[in-house]
């Protein structure tokens, strides 16, 4: 799954601006962005595949947190431009998704 595909989803993006703010535990999670709890857990383990989040454990609940930046950038012409950017602190990964 490519990951403009896996940021095409509004769920997911509800789920990455959540856990912006701070690490969340998936029924805190699901409650929060207004899911049932299995579905949460569909959406992030799209999201820990793709690495944009990552999880951990504390006891008896699982927390998930950002693990990389997200940015999409589009301008109009004359600059014209689509452009995908996922970074973490150690490397920079530049998707173009549509060049011209």
């Amino acid at each position: 799954m490519s990951l403009f595909d896996v940021l095409g989803s509004k769920p997911r993006l509800r789920i990455i601006q959540e856990l912006s703010s701070e690490p969340r535990y998936v029924t805190e999670l699901a409650e929060t962005v207004g899911m049932d709890g299995k579905s949460a857990v569909h959406h992030l383990d799209v999201l820990e595949e793709s690495g944009i989040v990552e999880s951990y454990r504390t006891s008896r609940r699982k927390y998930y947190r950002l693990r990389r930046t997200v940015e999409l950038r589009a301008s109009p012409p004359p600059e014209r431009s689509f452009c995908l950017h996922t970074g973490d602190t150690d490397r920079a990964v530049d998707e173009d998704v549509f060049a011209d």
